[in-house]
């Protein structure tokens, strides 16, 4: 199939190594043909955004609202980070494909059932794509592949200058993005509820 040939080409070069060319390559063919089904590598790209949204797992109204929103946002870093050097690509579009906005319509609806009302619940839902954005984008392109400064210490000096960020360093790893992501995601649950209580507590008090 060409998208998940497509994935493969992208994991393998990287978005900025990506071509259509090198996609024919792959499958065995001219890059023509790939045309005839994606008039253009935006069309393509739009169907592996697509491709990714739609199994996107949207948590039902037989759990507490706490966790629909938790295993939505935890759903939602799944998917994101299926396909590592696509994932900069996926977390910054405008995601306003038919496919793509039923899934938006749901998960703003996971919002609108905690009861904030309509803004609220825009506002955040977008402070979850803020923090959302950031985690993935650190898992996948972030900090340890990122681009490193020219004059740097050693290890030695490291311990010795900088023991903060010595000790820190245990915990940047991939091995630690679990934890990390869960940490602040209950950070960000007890914030909304916190938010919704005082929402309220002020129209009761109306």
């Amino acid at each position: 199939m060409i998208e998940v040939a497509a994935f493969e080409v992208i994991e393998r070069e990287g978005l900025s190594g990506f071509s259509m060319r090198k996609l024919a390559a792959r499958l065995g063919c001219e890059a023509m043909s790939i045309y005839h089904h994606f008039p253009s590598q935006a069309h393509l790209y739009e169907a592996l955004v697509d491709r990714q949204i739609s199994g996107l797992v949207i948590p039902g109204d037989d759990l507490p609202w706490r966790d629909r929103v938790r295993a939505g946002m935890q759903e939602f870093r799944r998917v994101a980070t299926e396909h590592p050097a696509f994932a900069p690509f996926i977390v910054v579009y405008r995601m306003n494909s038919p496919p793509c906005l039923a899934k938006l319509n749901a998960i703003i609806g996971l919002f609108e059932d905690g009861g904030f009302g309509p803004e609220l619940s825009a506002r955040l839902f977008r402070a979850a794509g803020y923090y959302l954005m950031g985690a993935i984008l650190d898992e996948t392109a972030g900090y340890a592949k990122g681009p490193s400064a020219v004059t740097t210490v050693s290890g030695e000096e490291l311990g010795r200058d900088y023991p903060c960020v010595m000790r820190a360093g245990a915990y940047f790893g991939a091995g630690g993005f679990d934890k990390t992501f869960e940490l602040g995601l209950e950070m960000f649950l007890d914030e909304m509820e916190r938010v919704r209580e005082a929402a309220r507590n002020e129209t009761a008090a109306k």
